[in-house]
């Protein structure tokens, strides 16, 4: 999944209106206290884009990753000044998990046919760390 997220991810995100640039995957960090890994994170000048990539999403999986955004910026410094947004992507996302994760203010990329698409409708404002 994450073979067809990566390359999708720019084009995603610049449909919402966020320039991202800079793509890299498996980001990790770990500390003798602490650890952080980010499937996907995509980034411009002023924002990152965390985004977490699974086979089939579960509400589990969004609350780990929800936990990971709220240790970003503390592990990870040199983003400390960005807007740190956070996403989801899956094959299969269960309508409750996906509207979970928007009401948490995560952008949800699914699976529509052959494409990846952003579920999140026009009303959607995203959660910023």
């Amino acid at each position: 999944m994450e073979s067809q997220v990566r390359p999708a991810a720019v084009r995603l995100f610049r449909e919402w209106g966020i320039d991202v640039q800079e793509i890299s995957s498996d980001v990790s960090l770990q500390t003798s206290q602490d650890g952080i890994e980010i499937d996907i994170l995509v980034v411009n000048g002023t924002e990152a884009i965390a985004i977490e990539v699974k086979s089939k999403l579960s509400q589990d999986d969004v609350d780990e990753h929800l936990e990971r955004l709220g240790k970003f910026k503390r592990l990870l410094p040199r983003y400390q000044n960005f807007n740190l947004l956070g996403a989801v992507a899956a094959m299969v996302i269960p309508g409750d998990v996906a509207r979970y994760a928007y009401k948490k203010g995560l952008f949800v990329i699914a699976q529509s046919g052959e494409d990846l698409v952003i579920l999140n409708d026009e009303k959607f404002k995203p959660k910023a760390w």
